[in-house]
C-alpha cells in the first residue's frame, strides 16, 4: 500500500510515510484520555495488530485503565480503542499481550490500590491479572487474578521456550525505606500451559528490573534488565532453561531507569528498544531518576547481547542533544519492540511526554543502514566461532 508523506502525525491513528527515516508511523488516537503510558503489541493469526497501554490521569490514579486499539492487515489506521479494564479502586499498568493456548487474547497487567495519604507509590499492593478476548481485541471478559501475591509486577509478555515452557519475568515491590530500589527480579515458570506457577529468584538482582527474557538456543536464555542506579542495562543468562540464573552484569548499553524492549529476530540477532542515556553520577543501591526519555534507540547484537555494535535512533525527539535534550525535547519512553511473521519490526512507545503513544514500523536493515533486498540472514553458530 502506497501510505501517504507524513505531513506531520495526527492523533488519529492514521499512518504516513516518514521519507526522512524510510519509517511508517502513526499516533494513536487517545480514546479522549488525559495521559497514555507503557504500550504494548500483538500480532494476531489475521495479520492483524493489537496496540494497548494505560492511560487515564495520572499513573498511580485509581481511573488507570488498560485499553486497546487494533490495526487491519494492510490497514491505513489504528482504531479507537476499547476499555480492557477499570476496576474504580485499582490503578491497572503495564499491560502484555499474549496468544494463549485456549485461543484467546490475554492482556496481563498490574493493579495496584489507589494512592494513599503519605504514600505516592503503591507498588507494592499490586497484583497482576488478565482478561481475554475471543474476538481479535474488540471485546473483552471480565479479570482473573493470575498472581494475587502484592507486590507483583511485569512488563514483558509470557515467554514460550521451544522446549514448551512458559516462562513469565516479574518483579517483586515492597513497601521499605529503600523504595524501588530494593525490588529484585523473579521469573514465574510453567511447565503446563499456565495451569500451575513455581517462582525462581535471580540472584544479585535487587534493583534491575522489567526483565525480558529470551531464548538463545540449547537451553540458554538470557535477560535484559532496567537499573535502578540509572547506569546500563544488566544481562543474566540461563544455561538451564531458567532454573538458575547468573547474577546480573552490565552490558555496554546505558540505561536511565525507564523500561527496555527487548527480542530475539528472525535473523539470530538480538535487538533491544531503549532509551540510550543515563545518570552521570550512579550510585550503588540507590535509585535514580534523570528524566532524560529522548531519543528511542534500537540496538543490534551478533553474539547474544553481549556486544551492541549496530546502533540507530528510531526516535529523535525535538531533536536537541546535550543538555538541550533535558529541557527541550519531550519524552519518549517505555519502547515496545517486536517482529511480525513477514520480518518487519514494530517499535511503540509513550510520546510527547505521554499525551499519547506512537507507533513505528521498519525492518532490520534500516537499523543497519542497508538496502533490504540485501541484506543476509545472520547465522548466529558461526558468530560463536568467530
Amino acid at each position: 500500500m502506497d501510505y501517504p508523506l507524513m505531513p506531520g502525525l495526527t492523533p488519529d491513528g492514521r499512518l504516513y510515510r516518514n521519507a526522512d527515516m524510510g519509517t511508517l508511523e502513526a499516533y494513536l488516537p487517545s480514546g479522549g484520555y488525559p495521559t497514555a503510558h507503557a504500550p504494548a503489541m500483538l500480532e494476531l493469526p489475521d495479520g492483524a495488530m493489537l496496540c494497548c497501554w494505560f492511560a487515564g490521569t495520572y499513573e498511580g490514579s485509581a481511573d488507570i485503565r488498560i485499553i486497546c486499539s487494533r490495526l487491519e492487515k494492510g490497514g491505513e489506521k489504528w482504531s479507537d480503542p476499547v476499555d480492557i479494564s477499570g476496576d474504580p479502586e485499582r490503578s491497572e499498568q503495564n499491560p502484555s499481550l499474549f496468544a494463549g493456548n485456549d485461543g484467546a487474547v490475554w492482556a496481563i497487567y498490574t493493579a495496584q490500590k489507589d494512592r494513599q495519604a503519605g504514600k505516592d507509590n503503591m507498588q507494592f499492593t499490586s497484583q497482576i491479572r488478565v482478561q481475554k478476548s475471543t474476538d481479535g481485541g474488540k471485546t473483552w471478559g471480565p479479570y482473573e487474578t493470575l498472581f494475587a501475591r502484592e507486590g507483583s509486577f511485569c512488563r514483558q509478555p509470557i515467554q514460550v521456550l521451544s522446549n514448551g515452557r512458559w516462562i513469565f519475568a516479574n518483579w517483586l515491590c515492597t513497601d521499605s525505606p529503600d523504595g524501588l530500589s530494593g525490588d529484585p527480579t523473579a521469573l514465574q515458570i510453567s511447565d503446563d500451559e499456565g495451569k500451575t506457577w513455581r517462582q525462581v529468584d535471580m540472584p544479585g538482582s535487587r534493583g534491575r528490573v522489567h526483565a525480558n527474557v529470551v531464548e538463545l538456543g540449547d537451553g540458554r536464555l538470557a535477560a535484559f534488565m532496567r537499573s535502578r542506579e540509572a547506569d546500563f542495562i544488566y544481562r543474566s543468562e540461563s544455561n538451564d532453561w531458567g532454573e538458575t540464573w547468573s547474577v546480573p552484569a552490565p552490558t555496554p548499553l546505558p540505561n536511565n531507569n525507564s523500561s527496555i524492549s527487548a527480542v530475539r529476530l528472525e535473523s539470530g540477532r538480538i535487538a533491544i528498544a531503549y532509551n540510550p542515556t543515563c545518570t552521570p553520577d550512579p550510585q550503588p543501591g540507590k535509585a535514580a531518576w534523570p528524566g532524560l526519555r529522548c531519543p528511542v534507540a534500537v540496538a543490534l547484537s551478533e553474539d547474544g547481547g553481549l556486544t551492541f555494535p549496530l546502533i540507530r535512533w528510531m526516535e529523535r525527539g525535538e531533536g536537541f542533544m546535550g543538555e538541550e535534550n533535558r529541557t527541550n525535547n519531550r519524552q519518549y519512553e517505555y519502547p515496545y519492540l517486536m517482529q511480525s511473521r513477514d520480518g518487519m519490526l514494530h517499535l511503540a512507545y509513550a510520546a510527547y511526554t505521554r499525551a499519547g503513544v506512537k507507533y513505528v514500523r521498519f525492518s532490520e536493515a534500516d537499523v543497519m543502514g542497508q538496502k533490504r533486498e540485501k541484506v543476509g540472514l545472520y547465522n548466529p553458530t558461526a558468530a560463536q566461532t568467530r
